[in-house]
């Protein structure tokens, strides 16, 4: 199935309104049970490397850079906010964790980049170049470089096509290989990179597990080689020892073949566990954005630290700590007034956060934050 077929598959999971903390994973203890990848012929790096310098792509150019990334929905009662000048980068070969409490944007933003969505106002660029002014040849190509793993992986799953049928559709949309033969070779060298077994190349979708499931659409969205991947809560669905293995299996593929994740979740564990960078946002706006290792030790937004304080702690010593509770209403993202959107909520909160939108400041190095507090 093609990303310009599944941009409709609900464009805000039901997430929660808060960060899935019950479900913790030692990811350090956790055997890694994701089959290795066997990369021998699937890509060659130094070949990729070599592309991209004939492109003309700076090393120090960043995958994928938002510029006042805007989305607005139309509604009865005006103008639904769901991403609101949102400014990031994601670096090559890194992935950027984006975390946040349901309704809040983090769905739609990966979208929009991706061009499933049309942007309201703003720029994404990939390596460089605005994808809202590509021509349609390369439009095409950012198409094959960038794809999408969904959250579930059942209803993003054609349930009338087998296995290989669904691994195959995107080489046959975009004319990869001449002969059908080839194009199974294709498949059996993916289903084996992503450790399903040969057994189910003619199973459908409804004869698998979740992790099976979640690994059919790991393969579609690597069949193509891309260069970035939109991980949209992709292990949310599944059990905590089948996450672990589609985590670790994400991670290897990351290091094989240096690929880029934009990789959505609620799970401040996971998140943790997998990022080089995290956002936060809320209401449609970007409150925090920092290398994941400084996030945790220093959180400077407020609701950064309401989200940390929730995570469960498996440490009878420190079972006192202070769990910081968020009261008040949240805001509505439609027509919002200018302002903090955290501020009904904030403890302190005070005339300076509201009438004035509060843009992210560079606190300490590479650690951004919006709030007048900080």
């Amino acid at each position: 199935m093609s990303m310009e077929a599944q941009a409709n598959m609900g464009t805000q999971a039901n997430m929660g309104t808060q960060a899935n903390m019950g479900t913790q994973v030692n990811m350090g203890t956790q055997a890694n049970m994701g089959a290795k990848a066997n990369m021998g012929t699937q890509v060659n790096m130094g070949a990729k490397m070599d592309m991209d310098s004939k492109a003309g792509i700076d090393a120090h150019t960043p995958m994928i850079r938002t510029v006042n990334l805007k989305k607005h929905f139309s509604t009865p009662k005006g103008q639904l906010h769901a991403v609101d000048g949102v400014d990031l980068e994601i670096k090559t070969g890194q992935t950027l964790g984006v975390v946040g409490e349901s309704g809040c944007g983090k769905s739609t933003l990966g979208r929009v980049i991706l061009r499933l969505l049309d942007a309201t106002d703003g720029s994404v660029y990939f390596e460089g170049k605005d994808i809202f002014r590509m021509s349609g040849h390369e439009m095409g190509e950012f198409r094959r470089q960038s794809q999408i793993i969904f959250q579930d992986p059942y209803a993003s799953l054609n349930p009338r096509l087998s296995v290989s049928e669904i691994i195959m559709e995107p080489l046959i949309v975009n004319k990869v290989y001449k002969s059908r033969h080839d194009m199974e070779q294709a498949v059996y060298r993916m289903m084996k990179t992503v450790g399903l077994a040969a057994r189910l190349i003619n199973m459908y979708p409804h004869e698998l597990d979740g992790g099976r499931r979640q690994r059919v659409g790991i393969a579609r969205a690597l069949v193509l080689n891309p260069k970035f991947i939109v991980c949209d809560e992709p292990v949310s669905a599944l059990d905590v020892s089948i996450q672990a293995q589609i985590l670790n299996l994400l991670m290897d593929l990351q290091e094989e073949l240096n690929l880029t994740y934009m990789f959505i979740t609620h799970d401040m564990s996971v998140v943790r566990h997998i990022s080089n960078e995290i956002a936060v946002m809320y209401l449609g706006k970007c409150v925090e954005r920092s290398p994941a290792k400084r996030l945790f030790e220093n959180p400077m937004h407020p609701y950064t630290k309401a989200l940390l304080s929730a995570i469960p702690v498996p440490n009878l010593s420190r079972r006192g700590k202070e769990r910081q509770l968020l009261t008040g209403e949240i805001s509505s993202p439609i027509e919002p007034e200018p302002g903090c959107r955290f501020a009904p909520r904030c403890a302190q909160a005070g005339p300076e956060c509201l009438g004035r939108d509060i843009p992210l400041g560079e606190c300490e190095p590479g650690h951004f934050v919006a709030c007048a507090h900080v």
